[in-house]
């Protein structure tokens, strides 16, 4: 009638108490069931070995450490290559596990499938062992352990070294392949970087010859030497002018003492003499408006008009006249007069010729530089393009060379064990249990399972029991108010000496037990 009302404790309570054998009967079978049911499974041996992952013995400040992996995925990695059927054959083989008429294959096979690899806990994240100071090159997890389990405890004992054998072999193999991998391949990279940076340092010296003088730096030099060459062609036309002016008048003297002296040639007569005095005399005057008395031209025709009027005071003279045919004899040559002035005519040719070639000259120089200073920003753009490729350049080869150096370092430190590895903490041990079955594990879930089919046998119980205890029940059963409750009394007859007796309540405890009649 329970269910037609709300439970108490007491209730639950006094169904404990009246259910007592049913729940400890299972619970105390169950768990000896258990213990015997665990001798039923073959007993399985499991060994263990403990490697720790031990920090560079150099520090990362003089040997920059190249192999840089996650250490759990190459972990992972060593272990799928270690467990790989290729490897383990010979370790069987020279464990001589294929035993009793098995198969090679089926035992190689099992290995992988016996074998857990578990990582060994960092103590410093619980506050535990010695914390890293920051900044401090650390590993996900300092360690593993390496397990194995087999029918027999020296049989696993022997795989699971083997393994943890195979394990740090494969890790410092796997640790100089990477390292010499990666010098070999910065090697290369050098000699790629240095056959570029001498490519481009023959390309910027052909440019340089090429461009010489057009470089930047050379545009302020260009300049000034414009300016200076503009400064000698200023010059030289000037005194290429003044040359051909001095050999047009020089010309025009010439032209004049021609006349003079063929005239003097063909006729002496006072008249003819007076004449060529008065033409002297009025270039003397012309040249002295032109020049000072210690010029050339002017002392020159002071000495013709000195010769004419020789002349004319011979003409005059009877007693010279004798001498004209012995005079006459040598008038055939030119006059020294003449001879100068030809020769002056001849070198302000020369001159004019020389300044005339001066100024060819620096005109093509001038055309030259001026082209220079066009042309030099665009040159110089080129320029520092390709000074710019040859300072990549050789920053890259600087940077792989260093790098290369620091790999051959670091590959020589794996090679001398000097860096990050594996070490050995814990060889694998000789189990003296089983690791599975544990019966104390199958005794306690025999117990656990004892209790539960207790309780729910009881349980099952107490829903079919209909029966009415409590006052509680009645009311819920009867749907009515109780009126008065007799309870049940239990005659227990006890000698006290004066024969009488006491009842007492069945369903109160022993400490609160009243007495309700005696007699």
């Amino acid at each position: 009638m329970m269910e037609n009302r709300d439970l108490t404790i007491d209730d639950y309570l006094a169904m404990l108490r009246r259910r007592m054998k049913v729940i400890l009967i299972p619970a105390l079978l169950a768990p000896l069931a258990g213990f015997l049911v665990s001798y039923a499974f073959p007993p399985k041996y499991t060994s263990q070995s403990e490697v720790l992952v031990a920090p560079p013995k150099i520090p990362d400040a003089v040997v920059q450490q190249v192999f840089t992996e996650d250490l759990t995925q190459h972990i992972t990695t060593i272990a799928q290559q270690v467990l790989s059927p290729s490897r383990l054959r010979p370790m069987v083989e020279k464990l001589g596990l294929a035993k009793g008429g098995q198969n090679l294959d089926d035992v190689v096979n099992a290995i992988p499938l016996n074998t857990t690899i578990q990582p060994v806990p960092d103590l410093s994240e619980f506050g535990g062992g010695v914390k890293k100071k920051p900044g401090q090159n650390s590993s996900p997890v300092p360690g593993f352990y390496v397990n194995y389990t087999s029918s027999t405890a020296e049989e696993a004992r022997n795989i699971c070294a083997g393994l943890t054998s195979l394990l740090i072999e494969e890790d410092l193999k796997t640790r100089q392949d990477q390292t010499q991998g990666t010098t070999d391949f910065l090697t290369q990279q050098v000699a790629n970087a240095k056959q570029n940076l001498d490519d481009l340092d023959k390309k910027l010296a052909a440019f340089k010859n090429q461009h010489m003088g057009q470089l930047p730096g050379d545009e302020d030099n260009n300049l000034k030497i414009l300016m200076g060459l503009n400064s000698q062609l200023d010059a030289n036309t000037q005194n290429l002018n003044r040359a051909t002016q001095d050999k047009s008048y020089t010309e025009s003297l010439l032209a004049q003492q021609l006349a003079a002296w063929k005239s003097s040639q063909s006729s002496s007569n006072p008249q003819t003499l007076q004449t060529q005095l008065s033409q002297l005399q009025a270039q003397l005057i012309d040249l002295e408006a032109r020049y000072t008395a210690d010029h050339p031209d002017v002392i020159k025709i002071q000495a013709d008009i000195s010769q004419v009027k020789k002349k004319l005071a011979e003409a005059n003279d009877p007693a010279a006249k004798a001498d004209d045919g012995a005079s006459d004899k040598g008038s055939g040559s030119e006059p020294a007069e003449i001879r100068q002035l030809r020769l002056q005519i001849h070198q302000y040719q020369d001159l004019a010729a020389q300044g005339t070639r001066d100024q060819k000259r620096l005109q093509q120089e001038i055309a030259v530089y001026q082209g220079r200073v066009a042309s030099s920003p665009g040159i110089e753009e080129e320029y520092k393009e390709l000074a710019r490729d040859y300072d990549n350049a050789q920053k890259v080869y600087q940077d792989d060379l260093a790098k290369q150096s620091t790999s051959k370092m670091a590959m020589q430190a794996a090679q001398q064990q000097q860096g990050e590895q594996m070490a050995l903490l814990n060889p694998a041990n000789l189990p003296d249990s089983p690791s599975f079955p544990i019966r104390l594990l199958f005794a306690g879930g025999g117990l656990g399972a004892g209790l539960v089919l207790g309780l729910g046998f009881a349980l099952w119980l107490e829903l079919r029991d209909k029966s009415i205890r409590t006052q509680a029940d009645a009311e819920a059963a009867l749907e009515l108010p109780m009126l008065v409750a007799v309870p049940w009394l239990v005659e227990i007859a006890l000698a006290n000496g004066n024969g009488k007796g006491h009842f007492w309540n069945r369903n109160k405890e022993p400490e609160e037990r009243k007495e309700i009649a005696k007699f």
